[in-house]
């Protein structure tokens, strides 16, 4: 059994359907408003309502359009250029600027106070596992 070749995109029934469904309940839609804002009781609402509605037809056309093209774009074989190949880009060095270094140890203060809060951490972490009872023998036994 042949399988049928795939209808092109612009040649989906349904798809044309829903098109043509959505646009003639959008332009259905800017009618009544337009009715509604004809009577005594319409307003400037009605009638911005009555102009928004066929933008929104024209939109849902002007999306079946557009995903016919690219559907169509995406099935074409993409040439190659006939020019050179391109390489892959690499930023120049020094167009961005230079990432700042590490701070050297060298600063004695650095380096105390770096010993300060090592020492914070380490009796932070004793007084956690203290609290937390880790420290019993039956636990640990093992």
């Amino acid at each position: 059994m042949s399988v049928p070749p795939p209808r092109p995109a612009h040649n989906r029934p349904a798809l044309i359907a829903l098109v043509c469904v959505v646009a003639l309940g959008c332009l259905a839609l800017a009618w009544w408003q337009w009715e509604r804002f004809d009577s005594a009781t319409g307003s400037g609402q009605n009638l911005g309502y009555a102009l928004q509605w066929p933008l929104f037809a024209g939109f849902a056309v002007f999306a079946y359009v557009r995903f016919v093209r690219l559907e169509r774009e995406a099935d074409e074989p993409v040439a190659p250029r006939g020019d050179k190949a391109e390489a892959p880009r690499e930023i120049p060095a020094g167009i961005l600027p230079e990432r700042p270094g590490a701070a050297s140890t060298d600063d004695p203060e650095t380096a105390a106070y770096n010993q300060y809060l090592a020492h914070l951490h380490a009796s932070d972490i004793d007084a956690q596992i203290r609290t937390a009872d880790l420290h019993s023998p039956e636990r640990n036994a093992g």
